[in-house]
């Protein structure tokens, strides 16, 4: 069977199937390398437990009182500083498709019986490794410091399943940055600069009503407030004001317009 990076003929109904395999060995090489660096595993700890411990004691104090009554403030806050994490994290496959491209490492993959797709969906499975580690970190730090959740099995199960959707859709549009930028120092500011703003401007660590009006209407509205009030309903019994199926439908959306932008994008730079 004669396979390319770039240019796959389907035989024998296999096609599939070497996708699987090798984006899930390119998955293998990206956690390998998260594993084995140092500054990729403190970010992994440290940045959740920064958040959510900062948020906990030095804002909650002010901001207990801007809640509706019987929510407390560390319940509020774990859907903000779980998302937030999830986004920064997914922000990740910017970096290493830019230093991977940089590197020539695509170019090695271009000699190689390799699918096409799994250079991409490698990276993006690595996400997903990386943020389910963070997840358990938030999770662990959130019940020590008094986080005390009302979820059936069920309310756990639909917040795992928007968490890893959410999460997907992210790690496309991330991959969409990678292949856009032209260095590596673009690729690490380009996507907190993207996202830092959209994780203030929600409810990750405030309720909404408590902005100007304008700002407001965005806040309630865009697709991160909805992941992270859904997860709150699930959660800690706070209600959303939305469908089940709305944050679903946006991160979907997502995931289903960037596919085809990434393959584009990465079709013209392994030319």
């Amino acid at each position: 069977m004669n396979k390319t990076i770039v240019d796959i003929p389907v035989q024998n109904g296999f096609s599939l199937y070497w996708t699987i395999v090798d984006s899930w060995r390119l998955a293998k090489r990206s956690m390998l390398h998260v594993i084995r660096s140092l500054d990729q595993v403190m970010s992994l700890v440290m940045f959740p437990v920064m958040f959510m411990l900062l948020n906990r004691y030095v804002l909650g104090g002010a901001i207990q009182s801007s809640l509706p009554e019987g929510i407390h403030y560390v319940n509020f806050l774990f859907a903000g500083v779980l998302i937030q994490t999830l986004a920064f994290g997914a922000n990740y496959t910017t970096i290493n498709v830019a230093v991977d491209l940089k590197d020539g490492i695509v170019d090695r993959f271009r000699s190689l019986p390799m699918s096409n797709g799994a250079f991409i969906l490698g990276h993006i499975i690595a996400d997903l490794f990386r943020n389910l580690i963070s997840a358990i970190i938030i999770v662990i730090v959130g019940f020590i410091i008094g986080f005390r959740p009302e979820a059936s099995i069920v309310d756990w199960l639909w917040t795992i399943a928007l968490a890893i959707t959410f999460t997907l859709a992210i790690s496309w549009l991330s991959a969409i940055l990678g292949l856009m930028v032209k260095s590596l120092e673009a690729a690490q500011w380009l996507g907190f600069v993207i996202i830092f703003p959209l994780t203030f401007i929600s409810s990750a660590f405030v309720p909404t009503d408590t902005m100007p009006s304008g700002l407001q209407v965005f806040a309630e509205n865009q697709p991160l407030t909805l992941v992270m009030d859904k997860t709150r309903e699930w959660l800690v019994g706070m209600p959303s004001g939305s469908a089940t199926w709305v944050p679903f439908a946006w991160c979907i959306a997502i995931i289903v317009i960037s596919i085809p932008i990434t393959a584009a994008l990465f079709r013209k730079k392994s030319q």
